[in-house]
């Protein structure tokens, strides 16, 4: 699956931003270049809203400007000076004939400063320092230049605020972009950070929901039965295989991102609301994530029995690391997107496109996961477990039935042909059904 980058950087260091992209494959980057500060914010809000970002790389200034705007699960890398920087400003410096001291430096640690004040034999006492701040505008910090200027003539600037340039452009003043070996490296560990998260995702892990017999008599048989028809009816659940565990329990197993996606990232289960309502007893649900599939059904059960102790419905997880989360209440709306509320639309999109309304199903729960995002036709068989070649007519069935759209290309490897890409459009086409129909 192709990974998508946003780099917001200003604009003058576009040239070292593509150096250090240059040695990415496999990856697609959303470029965002700014002049001026108050251009940051707008820019990046536009970014997020247009497309699907799996990571983001910006700067100190960037992040401070539009921090807010993050989402929680994106990942996300700053750039931060380092003392390569400094040392590459001070030798720029002695380039053009000034002395290493007096200078005044804004944004770099104090702890940076010291060393390459020391490696380089300058008089650190003749250095002053104000370290990045997230409080500090660009006003402030050239009116901290200034001050050192009226108390050290002649004193060199090293700044990498842009903002603080343009209003000391006539002092001895020194600017830089950062080195390109430290913005690859930061790219590539966003890019690991990112393979490895889904990596996690594809975790194996276990549910297990339980009636609970402690609000009095339960005819388990058949309310097991109708527990789990519910959760096959529940489209979240498409790609879960779930079974009967015992008298009173059924167990679901799924890859661990299709848990943390029905949890809200492990903070309710609104499928426990949404069982009791329709069952009208009480339902509480345990988590297990482990290294194979029975050690995970263990954790679930012991996750299952401590969610029934507290009382109410919620949901426990435990891993075999020796995490424990819950308890996960249920206070989230109730599942809105269950196969059994859409049969009927689901039915007829199924029969115009000649395919099974399970298929269908299932399609139109990866396009939920998918956020908008374009899918490759071997990703696609991948998440439906069947072969590239059925996947590929899979393709053709829905393109020709307008549930999917051509969405570009990618080239994931520097030879053999680009991958066509497509984004699927059931929901839409869901909604136009409904339309019609009333």
């Amino acid at each position: 699956m192709e990974t998508v980058l946003g780099l917001v950087f200003h604009a003058h260091g576009l040239a070292a931003f593509r150096a250090a992209a240059g040695t990415l494959a496999g990856v697609r980057l959303e470029w965002v270049t700014y002049q001026r500060e108050a251009e940051i914010r707008p820019a990046v809000a536009q970014l997020l809203a247009s497309r699907h970002i799996d990571g983001l790389l910006l700067g100190l200034v960037p992040y401070t400007e539009c921090r807010d705007l993050l989402p929680p699960e994106l990942q996300i890398a700053v750039t931060k000076p380092v003392a390569l920087d400094l040392a590459l400003m001070f030798c720029r410096a002695q380039a053009r004939g000034w002395p290493l001291t007096p200078a005044s430096i804004d944004t770099f640690d104090t702890e940076t400063v010291d060393e390459v004040a020391a490696a380089l034999g300058a008089d650190r006492d003749r250095i002053a320092v104000l370290p990045y701040a997230t409080t500090s505008s660009a006003a402030e910090i050239t009116a901290f230049h200034r001050e050192f200027q009226d108390k050290e003539p002649g004193a060199c600037v090293l700044t990498l605020r842009t903002a603080v340039a343009r209003e000391l452009g006539g002092t001895r003043l020194v600017t830089t972009d950062q080195v390109v070996s430290t913005i690859r490296a930061r790219l590539h560990e966003l890019v690991l950070r990112i393979e490895s998260e889904r990596a996690n995702a594809q975790r194996f892990a276990a549910g297990v929901f339980l009636l609970s017999t402690r609000d009095g008599a339960v005819d388990l048989d058949r309310a097991r039965v109708r527990l789990l028809n519910l959760l096959v009816q529940t489209s979240d659940f498409a790609d879960a295989w779930i079974e009967n565990r015992d008298r009173r329990g059924v167990v679901v197993f799924a890859h661990h991102a299709l848990f943390e996606r029905i949890t809200d990232h492990w903070v309710s289960v609104p499928v426990l609301a949404h069982a009791e309502a329709a069952l009208g007893f009480r339902v509480v649900a345990g988590f297990g994530v482990g290294a194979s599939a029975r050690n995970c059904v263990l954790l679930a059960e012991r996750a299952a029995a401590r969610a029934e102790a507290e009382g109410v419905s919620c949901g426990y997880l435990i891993e075999d690391s020796g995490v424990i989360i819950g308890p996960m209440g249920r206070s989230q709306p109730a599942l809105a997107f269950a196969y059994r509320a859409h049969t009927a639309e689901l039915e007829a999109l199924a029969r115009g496109a000649g395919l099974s309304t399970v298929t269908l199903s299932r399609l139109a729960a990866l396009e939920k996961t998918l956020h908008g995002k374009a899918i490759a036709p071997s990703d696609l068989a991948d998440s439906l477990g069947i072969t590239d070649p059925s996947g590929r007519r899979l393709i053709r069935k829905l393109l020709a039935s307008g549930l999917v759209h051509s969405d570009g290309t990618a080239q994931n490897h520097r030879k053999g042909r680009p991958t066509r890409l497509y984004r699927l459009a059931i929901a839409a086409a869901v909604e136009a059904v409904r339309g019609r129909e009333s």
